[in-house]
């Protein structure tokens, strides 16, 4: 798919970063808003004016930037659809999002705006805003390429008291000259993951290592370079998620999906209930088959958390006692996690633990 050159001063880019939620500190989400603020940087580094970037973020308390961004809740959000990108002149759109996202009921993929609580989950319906923005409500923009981090999960999944119900755009009559791309970060019912420590997302950290100088590099060998990134983080039990891609243009439409599970996926339980997943996890080290060095490890843990905590001689047994007694502390299997990594430092068990306490913690929440 040949792009050709853009002008930088044709570009503009809607760049949402979501790390905050009204629903509370069980929502927070370290990586969106800084990851939005690199590809802001992206964007500069290449001439496109700062003027043309829109940048809604809502940073974690004590981490809000130096330069001025606008609000991330639904209205202001809801407003840059309805009237600020659609009325620009400009050749090419780049969005970006970062954020919890929900696959809903209708397939539609549902990205939550910083007001959303758990009984009044605001969000935005990414593809109702792809409808308008390829509608002739838009007439510019005829190139446009959508970058979504954020978790497609079965919104059935997680519990809540009260069903999604996202705002549709309304929308103008359908045109067939607009090009659209989308990368999502995770595949159908995935969650997307991200490195809390390092406050980035992993798909997002790959797509800024893979972007060059192109302001509208071509998707495909884009994508095929992300892809390959996140099959080798998948084979080391990093991460479960599998990047999509969406295409579609004059006379030319392509879904291009995940690649199905490898072998190396699948004996690292990505396929198991988020409980399960943990307990394989943790099973895995061979320090957990010994009584003496599983002693060793609880007494690295929280006193508090493990005094009382009933003990088994079944290596198994034990450890789902170990869960039990540290999932309801705020950091309890973080602790975990640092504890087991103290007394063996294997890395791509380490990784594959990570990945599955964010994946634990992850239900019944609202996504990454």
């Amino acid at each position: 798919m040949s792009r050709g050159h853009v002008a930088p001063d044709r570009v503009f880019a809607f760049v949402v970063g979501i790390e905050s939620y009204a629903a509370g500190s069980g929502w927070d989400l370290p990586g969106p808003a800084r990851d939005a603020l690199r590809f802001r940087d992206w964007l500069l580094a290449r001439g496109v004016p700062d003027r043309h970037i829109q940048l809604h973020l809502a940073p974690l308390p004590g981490t809000a930037p130096e330069v001025p961004f606008r609000p991330a809740d639904h209205d202001a959000l809801r407003r840059a659809f309805v009237d600020d990108i659609p009325g620009r002149g400009d050749e090419v759109l780049w969005v970006w999002w970062g954020g919890h996202g929900v696959l809903g009921a209708d397939e539609n993929l549902a990205l939550y705006t910083a007001d959303a609580t758990v009984t009044d989950r605001r969000a935005i319906d990414a593809e109702s805003a792809l409808i308008r923005l390829r509608s002739d409500v838009t007439p510019a923009l005829g190139r446009q390429m959508w970058v979504v981090d954020a978790c497609r999960t079965f919104d059935e999944h997680h519990h809540f008291p009260q069903s999604l119900s996202p705002e549709r755009f309304a929308t103008g009559a359908r045109v067939a000259d607009h090009e659209q791309t989308l990368m999502f970060a995770a595949g159908r019912g995935q969650r997307a993951g991200n490195d809390p420590q390092r406050r980035l997302g992993l798909f997002s950290d790959i797509v800024l290592g893979e972007l060059r100088d192109d302001l509208l590099p071509d998707p495909v060998p884009l994508f095929e370079a992300v892809q390959t990134r996140m099959d080798a983080l998948r084979a080391a039990g990093i991460t479960s998620q599998q990047p999509c891609l969406r295409l579609e243009s004059p006379g030319y439409a392509a879904h291009i999906p995940a690649h199905p599970p490898s072998g190396d996926a699948r004996a690292a339980g990505l396929g198991e209930p988020p409980v399960a997943r943990l307990i394989s996890a943790l099973m895995a080290y061979p320090l957990m088959k010994d009584r003496d060095e599983r002693q060793a490890l609880v007494n690295e843990l929280p006193s508090a958390a493990v005094a009382r905590m009933p003990r088994h001689a079944m290596p198994r047994t034990d450890v789902i006692g170990i869960v039990r007694a540290l999932r309801s502390r705020p950091d309890g299997l973080w602790r975990l996690h640092e504890a087991v990594t103290l007394i063996d430092d294997d890395p791509t068990l380490a990784a594959r633990l990570r990945d599955a306490i964010e994946n634990f913690l992850a239900e019944p929440g609202p996504g990454p």
